[in-house]
C-alpha cells in the first residue's frame, strides 16, 4: 500500500486524536502516505480529503474530541451513497481505511468491504464499551472518570440534604460505564440494562438504608435501564417511598474532556497496530486488547456478539452498598 486513509465516525470519543496520530506516524514510518477524511462516511461521500503528516498530528494527543470532525450520514447507509464514496477513495489513491469508531462505523465498513473490496481495518472508539473482542473501547475510562467527578460532587448535596438522587449515564443499551461508576462511587443502587431491577426493589434497599441511619444514597441508572430514563425511575421510587428524590442527567459530558492516560496509551497502541496490519494485508477485522495483548476480531463478530457486563462486580457492588 502507498496511500492509506483514516476517519473517525458516530460519536465522538476522548482518544481518537491519540490513534489519529498513532496511524500518521506508524504508517508514515513504513513509508505510507495518510489521507485524513473529515466527517466520517459523510465527507468520504463529498470528497473531504486532507493530507496527514507527522507533524499534522503533534501536539493532539490531550485533545478530546476529533481533529477530523464526525458526523452520522444518511446518505451511507444507501448503496448509491456508499458507491460514490469508494469512486472518491478510488480516485484519491487511497488503498485501504482505518476506521476509528462504534458499532454504527464498523457496520459502514463491512458493506464498504463487501461492495467495493476496500480494505477496511477497524479500531474502538466508542465511551460505551460494548464492542466485542476488546475489553476496553477508547474513550471509556475518560467517560467514567468524568461521570466519576460529577457524581463525588452530587454525592456531597445529598448527603447535605438527606435526598436521595438518580444520576443518569450514558451507555445507550449497555451498561458498562453505569456499573464502573457506581462501584467506583460508592453507590447504593445500580440500575442496568443487563439486570431487570424494580422500582419496588429500588424502594426497599432505599428503605432498608434509611432504618439503617443512612440519610442520603445514589442510585446510577444506565441510559437505556429503565423505560423513560432516570427521572421515569424516580418518580416510580418516589411513589412506593414518599422520600424526596432528584434526578441528575450528565448526558454529552461524558463524552467530552481530555482523555486519560489509559485511554491515549490505548488508543495509541491500537491505532498504531491498526496501521500495521492494514498495511500488512489485512482487511475487515477489529483492532482490540484482550487480557493485556493485541488480538484482532472480524468486524462482522465485533458488531454481532453481544458483550456481557462483569456479573461478579455488580454482586460485589451489591455486597459493598449494605
Amino acid at each position: 500500500m502507498k496511500r492509506i486513509g483514516v476517519l473517525t465516525s458516530g460519536g465522538d470519543a476522548p482518544g481518537m486524536n491519540a490513534a489519529i496520530r498513532a496511524v500518521v506516524r506508524v504508517a508514515h514510518t513504513q513509508g505510507v502516505e495518510v489521507v485524513g477524511i473529515r466527517r466520517g462516511y459523510a465527507g468520504m461521500i463529498e470528497g473531504e480529503f486532507q493530507p496527514l503528516g507527522p507533524r499534522d498530528v503533534a501536539n493532539i494527543i490531550q485533545r478530546g474530541g476529533t481533529i477530523l470532525l464526525t458526523a452520522r450520514s444518511k446518505a451511507f447507509m444507501t448503496r448509491e451513497g456508499r458507491a460514490q464514496a469508494a469512486a472518491h477513495l478510488k480516485n484519491a489513491g487511497i488503498d485501504g481505511l482505518v476506521v476509528i469508531g462504534g458499532d454504527g462505523t464498523f457496520h459502514g465498513a463491512i458493506k464498504l468491504i463487501k461492495e467495493h473490496q476496500i480494505p477496511v481495518v477497524g479500531v474502538p472508539g466508542t465511551i460505551d464499551n460494548d464492542l466485542y473482542g476488546t475489553d476496553y473501547t477508547i474513550g471509556f475510562d475518560t467517560a467514567v472518570n468524568t461521570a466519576l467527578e460529577a457524581i463525588d460532587r452530587i454525592r456531597d448535596t445529598a448527603a447535605s440534604h438527606g435526598r436521595v438522587f438518580f444520576i443518569e449515564v450514558m451507555g445507550r443499551d449497555a451498561g458498562f460505564i453505569a456499573l464502573d461508576v457506581g462501584i467506583a462511587g460508592g453507590a447504593e443502587i445500580i440500575a442496568l440494562p443487563e439486570i431487570s431491577v424494580s422500582p419496588q426493589e429500588i424502594a426497599e434497599v432505599i428503605t432498608r438504608s434509611a432504618e439503617k441511619g443512612k440519610q442520603s444514597s445514589i442510585v446510577v441508572v444506565a441510559e437505556g435501564a429503565y423505560p423513560g430514563g432516570a427521572e421515569a425511575l424516580m418518580r416510580a421510587v418516589a411513589e412506593l417511598t414518599g422520600l424526596e428524590g432528584r434526578v441528575t442527567v450528565l448526558g454529552h459530558i461524558q463524552r467530552g474532556g481530555s482523555p486519560t492516560a489509559k485511554d491515549r496509551v490505548l488508543a495509541s497502541r491500537l491505532g498504531g497496530a491498526a496501521a500495521e496490519a492494514l498495511i500488512g494485508g489485512a482487511s475487515g477485522v477489529m483492532l482490540g486488547e484482550v487480557e493485556g495483548e493485541v488480538a484482532l476480531t472480524p468486524l462482522h463478530e465485533a458488531v454481532g456478539n453481544r458483550k456481557d457486563i462483569r456479573r461478579e462486580l455488580y454482586e460485589l457492588a451489591r455486597v459493598l452498598a449494605v
